[in-house]
């Protein structure tokens, strides 16, 4: 964004500024009441930016840490799907019954009891009474604040920090930079491999965590690519990509560190970008196989993403002739690994967490 578009927009960002300390106030005076739930654990996956800050695949690492030992669920409110209300999401379910998120995570995790609702306090008391959970995940909850959970956990991107950003619509903050106050744990996520110790210094300092906080730097970690309409086919990308030409198709946030990584290894890279949470249309699908069709080296590759993939997999008749594979993502951590996940484990084996910092 221009910085004289930043300034004509710095007025409104005012206005949205003071309507969300306002409502925050409230909460954080008990004008406003907040709900608790003491019969289950709840965890809070966000941030303060909108969008790209990588909630998916923490709040996975997060079922996976849990789900042998625990019933977890998990709640969304099921960004951009065409239902309201709660909704149970199957591994069968439509993208846009659900949103592209939940499905995605229902389907790598089928063990898990996987809702969406807009409203959350209604959701949590669905899911506890069809499902004796011992943990509800609740993902991108952060200003969601009708809901007091129990660990509050703040994503914020290594090259967006939210304490470099400002207020929409001039920035991208969804409330005040004091908003990571009520985390308890901030993790930077998308840290470069290349970061040096003294690049996490200077990241540390900027980010000002507090001494009840704990501080993580994790990174973006990918996989086999699989075909799409069969998920034993798989391809090594080093030894795949070294000859072959990909036309990467993305309906994400923030494509760009998956685009670094395809173009690190492709011989050549056409990026065909869709809106976050596209819904693909039978004319997109055209414009998918027309710029398939013409990159003229024959060894060719379709790369999508995992999200995108519930949305495209629909389209298996149009879609046949192409080679078509999905880049499944994870995260890890830079340091501290261990550190995280006991802080996880112990809060999900705890009876219930006490925090002075609300008081």
């Amino acid at each position: 964004m221009s910085g004289l578009l930043r300034i004509l927009l710095w007025p409104f960002s005012l206005i949205y500024g003071g309507v969300t300390w306002l409502r925050n106030t409230l909460y954080d005076t008990k004008i406003f009441k907040q709900t608790t739930f003491d019969e289950t654990r709840t965890i809070c996956v966000g941030n303060l930016c909108a969008g790209g800050a990588g909630k998916t695949p923490h709040t996975e690492y997060i079922l996976k840490l849990l789900e042998k030992e625990h019933s977890v669920a998990t709640l969304s409110r099921g960004y951009k799907r065409k239902t309201s209300g709660f909704f149970v999401v199957e591994t069968d379910t439509k993208p846009d019954q659900c949103g592209d998120e939940p499905l995605q995570i229902k389907q790598k995790f089928p063990s898990v009891f996987v809702a969406v609702d807009e409203n959350r306090v209604k959701g949590v008391k669905k899911i506890l009474a069809q499902k004796s959970a011992d943990i509800i995940v609740l993902d991108d909850a952060f200003q969601h604040r009708k809901i007091k959970c129990g660990l509050n956990i703040l994503l914020t991107e290594y090259d967006n920090l939210f304490c470099n950003d400002e207020l929409l619509p001039a920035g991208r903050l969804r409330e005040s930079k004091k908003g990571y106050l009520r985390a308890d744990i901030v993790i930077v996520t998308k840290t470069p491999e290349y970061a040096t110790p003294i690049d996490l210094k200077g990241v540390m300092k900027e980010v000002n965590s507090r001494p009840y906080q704990n501080l993580f730097f994790s990174y973006l970690k990918y996989g086999h690519p699989y075909n799409l309409y069969d998920k034993k086919e798989t391809i090594n990308i080093p030894m795949h990509l070294f000859n072959c030409n990909v036309l990467l198709v993305t309906g994400i946030a923030n494509p760009k560190p998956m685009l670094t990584y395809v173009k690190e290894y492709a011989e050549d890279v056409v990026h065909k970008a869709f809106a976050d949470h596209h819904h693909f249309s039978n004319e997109d699908v055209t414009q998918i196989k027309e710029a398939y069709n013409k990159i003229e080296n024959e060894n060719k590759i379709i790369i999508t993403t995992e999200k995108d993939a519930t949305r495209l997999i629909s389209f298996v008749d149009e879609l046949k002739e192409v080679s078509i594979f999905v880049l499944p993502i994870e995260i890890d951590f830079k340091n501290k690994t261990e550190e995280f996940n006991n802080q996880i484990l112990k809060y999900a084996r705890a009876n219930k967490i006490h925090h002075s910092k609300y008081s």
